[in-house]
C-alpha cells in the first residue's frame, strides 16, 4: 500500500481535514492551507510551508507579508513526522507551548489545527493530520458518519455555572477571559428557576468542577492551584474552559441556559 500512495499535491478545493482524509498507509502526512497541501507516505522527506508560493510544497498566507517566505518545515526520519518553525511569527497549536522560530515540536497521529497569527491580518490555518495505525484515523467515505467527540459529564447546574464562567468564550469575544464570580451570580440569578447564587457559591461550584476533572480517565491539566504558579489569576479557570471547548463539552448553544437567544 505505501509503494501505491505516492507524496501528491493537494488542490486547494481539498475538504478541511479536521472532516477526514483519504484513505492512506499509517504514518502518511496531509498537509493543507487555504492555497492548496501535500501529502506524504511516511518516508525521509522535508515538506515545506510559508508565502514563497512558487518554493514551497504548502502556501499559506501568501499575501502576508508578515508570514516567511519558508515559514516552516514538516520533516520525517522514516518512523515519525516533526514541525520546525523557521519563520519570525511564532506557530499556535492548540494544547501546546506556542512553537516559537527555530523551535521543534513532535506531531502525534491524527488531525491537529496550526495557526500562524499575523497582527493586523486574519490568523492562517494550517491543517495536519498524520494517519495512524487504527482504522478510524483516516476514511474515503465522505458521508460515514461523524464519530462525536469525547465530552466531559456535567450537571445541568454545573453547565449553567460554567457556561456563564465562559460566557465570553462562547460568544467568541476577542480576547475572552472567565467573568467574575460577582457577574456569574447575577447572570444566575436572573434566571427563573428559583436558586440564589452568590459568588461564593458559584466560585464553590466551578472548583468542584475542576477538582473531579483534574482525575479520571482524561484529565484535565493545569486546572488545580498546586499545578500553576502564583499568582494564579484567572489560569485555572481559563484552562478548565479551553479544555472543555475544545472537546465540545461547552459549546455556543449553552447560551441559551443563561436566556440567550440563539
Amino acid at each position: 500500500m505505501v509503494k501505491d500512495f505516492l507524496p501528491q499535491v493537494l488542490s486547494p478545493s481539498t475538504r478541511r481535514l479536521a472532516d477526514g482524509v483519504p484513505s492512506a498507509p499509517p504514518g502518511t502526512i496531509f498537509a493543507l492551507a487555504d492555497a492548496g497541501g501535500y501529502a506524504v507516505p511516511l518516508r525521509k522527506f522535508t515538506l515545506h510551508f510559508g508565502r514563497g508560493r512558487d518554493d514551497v510544497h504548502v502556501p499559506i498566507g501568501v499575501n502576508d507579508p508578515s508570514v516567511s517566505r519558508l515559514h516552516g518545515v514538516l520533516s520525517c526520519d522514516g518512523s515519525e513526522w516533526w514541525i520546525r518553525n523557521t519563520g519570525r511569527l511564532p506557530i499556535e497549536i492548540p494544547g501546546a507551548p506556542m512553537l516559537l522560530s527555530g523551535h521543534e515540536a513532535l506531531i502525534s497521529p491524527g488531525y491537529t489545527p496550526m495557526l500562524i497569527a499575523s497582527r493586523r491580518r486574519p490568523s492562517h490555518l494550517l491543517e495536519i493530520h498524520v494517519v495512524g495505525s487504527g482504522p478510524t484515523d483516516s476514511s474515503e467515505d465522505p458521508h460515514v458518519e461523524t464519530r462525536p467527540p469525547d465530552v466531559y459529564d456535567l450537571s445541568l447546574v454545573e453547565r449553567m455555572v460554567v457556561t456563564a464562567l465562559a460566557q465570553r468564550y462562547l460568544r467568541q469575544e476577542p480576547h475572552p477571559q472567565p467573568v467574575s464570580w460577582r457577574q456569574v451570580a447575577d447572570d444566575l440569578n436572573r434566571l427563573p428557576d428559583g436558586r440564589t447564587w452568590t459568588p461564593k457559591s458559584a466560585e464553590h461550584k466551578v472548583g468542584g468542577v475542576r477538582e473531579r476533572l483534574a482525575s479520571g480517565r482524561d484529565p484535565i491539566p493545569g486546572i488545580l492551584r498546586e499545578e500553576v504558579g502564583e499568582p494564579v489569576g484567572n489560569v485555572l479557570n481559563h484552562n478548565l474552559i479551553q479544555a472543555l471547548l475544545r472537546t465540545a463539552t461547552l459549546i455556543p448553544e449553552d447560551l441559551a441556559l443563561l436566556g440567550d437567544e440563539i
